[in-house]
């Protein structure tokens, strides 16, 4: 492998997940970041605030994946400023698929999620070149084939926002316990019709907590 391909596979590894219920839109990661076997770092950023309203979620090569996020992030803005309105979930989604298709013959090496909230939550899945799938549920990364396993069986539509909440949270933990490039942690996030809110460790502690005392 020559020394391009090898420091885009640096910072590799991650599991993210995505899911609807009925008040908006839940996001889940780990906050691991390896380089082949070595664990580069331990509190990475994997879910991005890209607008009020929309979030987006990184896995694959952190350098090609921050580098769209701040494209995003930009292109979004200017259309706020622009319109005098918000951009939609779709059209966020769009904008992000013609850029990576626009790149294919060298393709940023990521998986990405976008979604958040307009008139209704919504969630799109994209590929390294620009295939975009609207989902209930998407999980990206190393570790998801595990996280599919959890959102198949206990997935429910139009779920209220705390059980859509534990639940991404379970889906991570269990990547957690076998996959060696997903762990150090979890980062929760929620998009709904208040907008975006990032959830502290002993937020999500008290939460899981919760559940238990029921």
């Amino acid at each position: 492998m020559d020394k391009k391909n090898h420091e885009k596979l640096l910072k590799t590894g991650t599991t993210t997940v995505a899911l609807k219920c009925k008040d908006g839109i839940v996001f889940a990661a780990d906050r691991r970041a390896s380089a082949w076997t070595f664990i580069a770092a331990k509190n990475v950023e994997k879910i991005h605030k890209i607008d009020d309203n929309i979030a987006m979620t990184i896995a694959g090569s952190v350098g090609d994946a921050q580098a769209l996020v701040r494209w995003m992030r930009t292109m979004v803005k200017d259309y706020r400023i622009k319109e005098g309105r918000p951009m939609t979930i779709k059209a966020a989604s769009t904008l992000l698929a013609n850029v990576l298709f626009n790149y294919k013959l060298s393709p940023f090496w990521v998986q990405l999620i976008i979604g958040g909230y307009d008139s209704k939550p919504e969630i799109y899945n994209l590929d390294a070149v620009g295939g975009t799938t609207s989902e209930e549920f998407i999980s990206t990364g190393s570790g998801s084939y595990l996280v599919y396993g959890v959102l198949e069986s206990e997935y429910k539509k139009n779920q209220d926002l705390e059980d859509a909440m534990r639940l991404a949270i379970k889906s991570v933990q269990i990547a957690m316990k076998r996959d060696a490039a997903t762990g150090d942690g979890i980062m929760l996030v929620t998009v709904t019709k208040d907008g975006y809110k990032e959830w502290t460790d002993d937020e999500i502690k008290r939460l899981m907590e919760k559940k238990k005392h029921r």
